[in-house]
């Protein structure tokens, strides 16, 4: 298959036109006052399935001949992703999932109507288990995000982003495999050229970044980290060529720093995000003004919050520990408004 190009991104958003929510884009005076940005939060934590994977996972089940049975491997938002998409299209889907996965996510890829197959994400190779299904049942294995149309379907969040909330100077994307940092890069290209786009990974599992400074991608062992949506061991090759193509640069979050934006997004915006999901603002409260020089204008930043799946009680474990509420512990009552279609819900 040949790289995505933004004519991709285009025709992917056309055919989510009314499939996939338009998320809305999120504000906060609180948060702006704290990073001295105006903050644009792409809340995709909103989307179907509760996360930007239905972007992709449609996109890709779309280019499929019809009632071709699909096969998936994740740990949960692409699990539900092409579960959903393939309920949607009239097809089967198996979907390898590890044992450890949230419950949430389990229950819910199952509610889909996926059959789930378990393994340990520690000693099993969820790539080979996947394969032999496909084999075995004829179908087409849809891979989480070292394909095309999968790229292309996650760059219509920051398509989206870009085209509610105008150019901007820089975007934080969460990155585990690299496919809606891909993606977004293709279409912050196109659509705000001159904005810098930066990846976030967890601390624990930089293999993006250590790639980059290889020259080719590497293997880390799966990451221990709150962020299940980004345990990931190697960017993928076609993921890859873009972010060293067009990426300006890598940055990394680490565990406390993702709970307290988790906290924040809960206490004061009233909304939701996983882990995972908080990796971009994690990195944009900490580095955003600096990474923007002197602009002579307060710098306009985009971040991505990539999904909102988690377990109520983990939810509850994690922002309920610490004292204050993260960035925006000892302020007032926080203001925040949304753009763009404020539709949401997991289905």
């Amino acid at each position: 298959m040949s790289a995505p190009t933004i004519a991709d991104v285009r025709e992917a958003a056309r055919l989510l036109d009314g499939v996939a929510h338009r998320t809305p884009v999120l504000t906060s005076r609180t948060l702006d006052a704290l990073t001295g940005c105006e903050m644009l939060l792409k809340a995709e934590n909103l989307q179907r399935v509760g996360a930007f994977k239905f972007r992709g996972a449609f996109t890709a089940l779309s280019a499929l001949a019809p009632v071709t049975p699909v096969v998936a491997f994740s740990s949960g938002n692409h699990a539900q992703a092409v579960a959903l998409a393939a309920r949607e299209q009239g097809r089967r889907a198996t979907i390898v999932m590890p044992e450890d996965s949230p419950a949430a996510k389990l229950a819910a890829t199952r509610g889909y109507g996926a059959e789930v197959v378990l393994y340990d994400r520690y000693r099993e190779d969820r790539t080979a288990i996947a394969r032999s299904i496909a084999r075995d049942q004829g179908a087409e294995v849809i891979p989480p995000f070292d394909h095309p149309s999968i790229i292309a379907g996650q760059g219509t969040a920051a398509l989206e982003l870009l085209e509610d909330a105008g150019e901007l100077d820089l975007l934080f994307v969460p990155c585990g495999g690299g496919g809606l940092l891909s993606g977004s890069l293709l279409a912050a290209s196109d659509l705000s050229p001159a904005c810098r786009v930066f990846g976030v990974e967890p601390e624990a599992g930089d293999d993006v970044r250590r790639s980059l400074e290889a020259g080719e991608p590497v293997s880390i062992d799966v990451p221990r980290t709150v962020a299940d949506g980004a345990q990931t061991t190697r960017v993928g090759d076609t993921t890859f060529a873009i972010i060293r193509e067009r990426a300006s640069g890598i940055l990394t979050a680490s565990d406390a720093e993702l709970v307290a934006q988790m906290r924040f997004l809960a206490a004061r915006m009233k909304t939701v995000v996983e882990p995972t999901g908080c990796l971009g603002l994690a990195a944009a409260v900490a580095q955003a003004q600096d990474l923007a020089g002197d602009l002579g204008r307060r710098p306009r930043v985009g971040v991505i919050l990539s999904g909102g799946n988690v377990d109520l009680a983990r939810f509850a474990e994690l922002v309920g520990d610490g004292e204050g509420v993260g960035v925006g512990k000892n302020l007032g009552d926080d203001e925040h408004a949304g753009s763009g279609d404020p539709a949401g819900g997991a289905a």
